[in-house]
């Protein structure tokens, strides 16, 4: 049976979550990060995707987009998946699928729940007990969305039209 098509709206925030197939890790050391950082920088310049705030977990992440058409969100995390999946699969011996099924993703219409949503993905780690401070997370937009530091994958202009 075909997957249904995904539904976006250009220049409406859209946050996103992927998990590792069972659960399991899809992250193993710092290089893994920094490749998958990577190619979404990659990916959103590419086609046309504002990052707003993300984290890459041992073993899912969240990221908060804006694509400025239609298909772009559905186009970077394919883009990011055709070189992750395989980079995993060389580096580690593996093979197959490394992730839960498809990403989620849900429509953010609303500027009250973007930013509600922004602090969800920017407190993982915390609630995840990885660390007990904002700041000391690597994998993440905290730096950049609150201390200011710089971070090129993130874009501070959002816009929510619906």
């Amino acid at each position: 049976m075909p997957r249904k098509p995904r539904f976006f709206l250009p220049d409406v925030p859209v946050h996103i979550v992927q998990r590792g197939h069972s659960r399991e890790p899809v992250f193993f050391e710092a290089g893994d990060y920094q490749a998958y950082l990577s190619w979404l920088e990659e990916a959103a310049e590419r086609y046309h995707c504002d990052i707003h705030a993300y984290v890459l977990m041992t073993n899912h992440i969240h990221i908060l987009a804006t694509p400025h058409d239609k298909q772009g969100i559905s186009r970077m995390m394919q883009y990011v998946g055709r070189r992750y999946v395989p980079y995993i699969n060389h580096t580690y011996g593996s093979s197959g699928s490394l992730w839960e099924g498809r990403y989620k993703a849900s429509l953010i219409n609303d500027d009250q729940y973007l930013f509600i949503c922004m602090r969800y993905i920017e407190l993982n780690p915390i609630r995840a007990n990885r660390v007990k401070s904002p700041g000391h997370y690597r994998w993440r937009s905290y730096r950049y969305n609150a201390q200011g530091k710089d971070d090129r994958l993130v874009t501070d202009t959002i816009c929510t039209q619906v």
